[in-house]
């Protein structure tokens, strides 16, 4: 270990003693927190990983970051350290600190105090090091200083913040080692000079004591104006509008990522025993989510077809290659000058990062895209139908016209990935929206059966509760809030 390195690796030590103190008060804050994937058991373990003062010790307010081990896995906060709280930041308190160098100090959560959130897009602004910190940006693309700060509501799995109407950073709050797909992706599509992906201006690290590298955060550009792609297909459904133009333009928009990715990073070919491998996996999950969900158990034998077609068609391989991993309307915007941009390259937040990563085949993010067209066509009164299978044409062709191949070609790879989708929408919408459960079991008698029938309108289903999004694991927009 270099004398540098040793250094950090003591006052990482000894910032983490510190925290020691607040682990009570932490106990019961983390599971409230919407990011928390803990909720429902008690925290058996937490142990503090790395823990810096973003601003030097004995500053008024502070400013602590804090990477804990919560039963396995890691989660990273950001505390305000003060002598008491202003009104305007009461919400944002987690406790008074009684033992320990921060003794009689309320803590809380920083991303709420406009000056703490100020300071730590000031430290992205200056790359370097500090502690078990790196920060880093894209020097061809600067930070004015001094833009105001606030906080976006409404996400679950991470925090953002928008800084002047500019800028906004992703804060991810459950972190693993390596590079976050959010990070790496956009980057190597700037680097290819693909324009439909907002390229990070700066980003920062953790590199822990004996540790891989945790992404920890990335500041955008914050495309202000533009049309949530979700939104702006309700809009044009309730209004009686065509969409074909639309989904036709970000069909060539999501081939053009797709093919810039392709071009960018390694693809593989996955052989026989690989596609068969993918198409078990399928069938696992389907047996998983038929043992929870009762209402999908009577479609599990026509929906194994599609897994078992996957697994008998594929003679020469299946080409894969590094995708979005959860596309749907809600992570495009349509910008001011009515192109097309794709956000939002995490992936499922609940998959482990290194799946992620993976190469896979793109059919896997058009799937995503058609069952978001099934979405917004299902949560309108009366259902379209022909709304929606006009969407999906169209969205086919777009990508077609860029790629040179139509994804219906390979209607058994599709319908697979389709299936699939329906089935872990059945599972989030039984756990956590039991009111939107009929959007996939819909898809799923479709796809159970051998062949595509006629359409038919349903009798209409219950109404909907009122949810902020459609899609599970929902993602901070890149326009203004309404």
């Amino acid at each position: 270990m270099s004398e540098a390195a040793s250094a950090r690796s003591r006052l990482t030590a000894d910032r983490a003693a510190g925290i020691a103190p607040l682990e009570p008060m932490l106990r019961a804050w983390l599971p409230a927190q919407r990011w928390f994937a803990g909720k429902g058991r008690a925290i058996s373990r937490l142990t503090t990983v790395s823990a810096a003062d973003l601003l030097p010790p004995g500053s008024t307010p502070g400013l602590l970051h804090v990477l804990l081990d919560v039963d396995g896995d890691c989660y990273q906060l950001l505390l305000g350290i003060r002598p008491s709280l202003p009104p305007a930041l009461a919400p944002a308190l987690i406790g008074h600190a009684e033992d320990g160098p921060y003794a009689g100090r309320a803590v809380y959560e920083a991303l709420g105090d406009p000056r703490l959130a100020a300071m730590l897009l000031e430290r992205l602004r200056s790359p370097g090091v500090l502690g078990p910190l790196r920060f880093d940006r894209d020097p061809a693309t600067p930070v004015p200083a001094g833009l105001t700060p606030r906080p976006l509501s409404g996400e679950q799995t991470n925090s953002s913040l928008i800084y002047g109407d500019s800028f906004i950073l992703k804060v991810f709050r459950r972190v693993g080692p390596g590079v976050n797909p959010d990070l790496e992706l956009p980057r190597a599509l700037a680097a290819a000079g693909c324009a439909r992906v907002p390229a990070p201006v700066a980003w920062y690290e953790a590199e822990p004591p004996g540790g891989d590298t945790l992404t920890l955060g990335v500041l955008q550009p914050y495309l202000r104006g533009s049309d949530d792609g979700w939104q702006l297909a309700l809009r044009r459904l309730g209004s009686g509008e065509d969409f074909t133009a639309e989904a036709h333009a970000l069909g060539r928009a999501t081939a053009e990522v797709h093919s810039a990715l392709a071009a960018a990073l390694p693809t593989v070919a996955l052989g026989p025993e690989q596609t068969a491998r993918l198409a078990a996996g399928m069938t696992a999950r389907l047996a998983a989510t038929a043992r929870e969900v009762p209402a999908l158990r009577p479609y599990e034998v026509g929906l194994r077809g599609a897994f078992d077609a996957l697994a008998a068609s594929r003679g020469t391989g299946v080409a894969a290659q590094r995708i979005h991993g959860d596309l749907h309307l809600g992570q495009t915007l349509r910008t001011l000058d009515g192109s097309w941009s794709l956000i939002d390259f995490e992936g499922e937040p609940a998959r482990p990062l290194a799946d992620r990563r993976r190469p896979e085949p793109a059919v896997r993010d058009i799937a995503g895209i058609l069952r978001s067209f099934d979405y917004a066509a299902r949560s309108h009164r009366p259902f379209a139908p022909a709304w929606a299978d006009d969407c999906r044409a169209a969205f086919c062709e777009g990508y077609a016209r860029t790629t040179g191949r139509d994804p219906r070609e390979d209607p058994v790879l599709l319908r697979a990935y389709e299936t699939d989708k329906a089935v872990y929408e059945a599972r989030y919408e039984s756990r956590h929206r039991p009111d939107w459960l009929h959007v996939p079991m819909a898809a799923i008698r479709r796809l159970s059966e051998p062949a595509r029938p006629a359409h038919r309108v349903p009798p209409t289903p219950p109404a909907l509760s009122p949810h902020p999004h459609p899609h599970p694991h929902p993602k901070p927009p890149r326009r203004p809030l309404a």
